[in-house]
């Protein structure tokens, strides 16, 4: 509004002021034209102040809306960031603090120096968060070579004794549980694995029944040294070719490690019924092209720690190996790292075990209950990423983000290996098929020869005919 209309609204207000001043004073004349004219000045005026009063409200309410809906909107981003930030957070957390505290004293085993020290190392970081977490908690750590993990654990747990909870893969799974050695824990984990894999799951199974609280997924594939090796070999012909123009492979002298060829050459160990069918075909196929790789120059190696050690420092170009070396492959080898699936045969894709490492609890134990709430924690999203991150690990638990591409490719071969059985005729499958490799590879046996003889005592073992 302009100075003169204020102007003219204020003489117009003076007048209506006048004129009621002068009725108060008793004036009664009644001067009609006046009257008249005062009253409709002071309708004016009425009306003119009542459309400024309103415009100025109409623009205070404005600005006030304005103002509110700016600070509105500003506290609703804050908010909107808050939950952002707090769902970041629990996502990255993973609830632990949901998880209920642990007080007691447990004893834990396990064998992670074995497979690198970078396990070990996650292991140990592992324990520092969960010791932060849970200050009351005593935790008493043992580290078992894993060649007599298994062994210690059952020998002292059928004479009453071992730890409480132990970590390692589900490789003597099945014999454990149906030596009533584990404590089943379907109801302890009812609803409480929920954004677990179905494999790792299922791979903590015997016999429909749950034993262990998954940690992660392993397969073994073939890491190399892009320096030394331009293109990876896609199947067994290649790798004996390039093994014969000078690259060097080396490989770990067990059945374990060998397990996947069976399956490119056409062979398998056991039947549905259990039975041995090694010597039906494929297996021998498989021994005999790691014989002739042998002869092309190929290192085999029965120590683990020297098996690895040959690649980290260059005297073999590319091995057979798991996820659990990758941390310190990647410190050796840097950026030469890289890994493909194992050498496809003429029958097909290699078939590599996939096997679970989870926390099994010991039937002995006092304190179950607590037990399995380290194994819940140790599990945990954050727990995990520190195993991920720092030794390769295929986490169990789902939504875990893997940006190493070592450890994706890993994540990928595990997808599509062998489920390891946990029937219990494998158990004599290890000592029997790890002496026919020996055999072949150590002293020229033949292996058809091996096989058969490994097959014919395995099924003896188990009373199959």
């Amino acid at each position: 509004m302009t100075n003169k209309l204020y102007k003219r609204v204020a003489l117009l207000v003076v007048l209506v002021l006048a004129t009621l001043a002068l009725a108060a004073c008793g004036d009664n004349t009644s001067t009609t034209a006046p009257a008249a004219t005062t009253a409709a000045a002071t309708t004016a005026a009425a009306t003119t102040a009542a459309a400024t009063t309103a415009a100025a409200t109409t623009a205070a309410a404005t600005t006030a809306a304005a103002t509110t809906a700016a600070a509105t909107t500003a506290a609703a981003t804050t908010a909107a960031a808050t939950t952002a930030a707090a769902t970041t957070a629990a996502s990255t957390d993973t609830s632990t603090a949901a998880l209920p505290k642990v007080t007691g004293k447990l004893t834990i085993w396990h064998s992670y120096a074995s497979g690198g020290s970078s396990e070990g190392k996650a292991l140990e970081e592992g324990l520092k968060l969960f010791k932060a977490d849970n200050p009351q908690a005593q935790i008493e750590v043992l580290e078992v070579p894993f060649d007599q993990l298994f062994k210690k654990f059952e020998t002292e747990s059928a004479a009453g004794g071992g730890p409480d909870l132990f970590i390692a893969p589900n490789d003597s799974l099945g014999d454990e549980a149906r030596a009533k050695l584990l404590l089943p824990l379907d109801d302890k984990l009812a609803g409480k694995l929920g954004n677990y894999s179905k494999i790792s799951v299922d791979g903590s199974k015997v016999e429909g029944k749950l034993y262990a609280v998954p940690e992660s997924l392993k397969a073994v594939g073939m890491f190399y040294n892009k320096d030394k090796v331009k293109t990876p070999p896609k199947t067994t012909d290649e790798m004996l070719a390039a093994a014969k123009s000078g690259v060097k492979f080396g490989f770990n002298n067990d059945a374990y490690h060998q397990f996947g060829l069976y399956q490119a050459f056409g062979g398998k160990i056991l039947d549905d019924t259990g039975k041995c069918v090694a010597d039906q075909g494929g297996v021998a196929d498989a021994l005999k092209f790691l014989q002739d790789m042998k002869a092309a120059g190929a290192q085999f190696f029965t120590d683990g720690d020297k098996f690895q050690n040959a690649f980290k420092t260059g005297a073999v170009d590319a091995i057979i190996e798991g996820p659990w070396g990758t941390g310190d492959f990647q410190k050796a080898l840097g950026d030469k790292l890289a890994v493909a699936p194992i050498p496809a045969g003429p029958k097909g894709p290699a078939g590599p075990l996939t096997g679970v490492d989870g926390w099994y609890i010991n039937a002995n134990t006092k304190n179950a209950d607590q037990a399995v709430n380290f194994g819940l924690y140790m599990t945990s999203p954050k727990v995990e990423k520190l195993f991920v991150d720092m030794a390769g690990h295929i986490p169990a638990v789902n939504g875990i983000t893997i940006t190493d591409p070592i450890t994706q490719q890993f994540a990928q071969a595990v997808t599509t290996g062998t489920p390891r059985p946990q029937v219990a005729e494998l158990s004599k499958y290890w000592d029997n098929f790890g002496n026919a490799i020996s055999k072949v590879i150590d002293q020229g046996a033949d292996p058809k020869a091996a096989v058969a003889d490994a097959c014919t005592a395995m099924n003896a073992a188990n009373n199959k005919k």
